[in-house]
């Protein structure tokens, strides 16, 4: 599907600070998981803290379940590769959920 073809989807900008942004965004689980794998670490900590990301998955992927997931790893406190492997991990798990439902 090429960009213009795509669902009308506000993306998820990353960002390291507030108005440091990195150049990369996403607008569905697969651009959110190749971003997540590939974005400065110090972006994923910036909006897990912000609460950034389960904001963006329950209004525009409108996965409460999603989001419910992410919000639980502020507490656990990770940071650098630790959070980038576990946020992977949550969204890879919920769309690979969600793939396995419309089959």
């Amino acid at each position: 599907m090429s960009h213009c073809e795509t669902e009308h989807v506000a993306p998820f900008y990353f960002c390291i600070d507030i108005g440091n942004y990195t150049g990369m965004s996403a607008a569905s689980y697969e651009e959110f998981l190749a971003c997540i794998r590939k974005v400065n670490v110090k972006s994923l900590s910036f909006h897990l803290h912000r609460e950034d990301f389960e904001k963006w998955v329950l209004g525009i992927l409108k996965d409460g379940k999603l989001a419910k997931e992410i919000g639980k790893l502020r507490n656990q406190k990770l940071g650098g590769q630790a959070l980038r492997n576990r946020l992977h991990h949550i969204v890879s798990e919920r769309h690979r959920e969600l793939s396995n439902k419309t089959r």
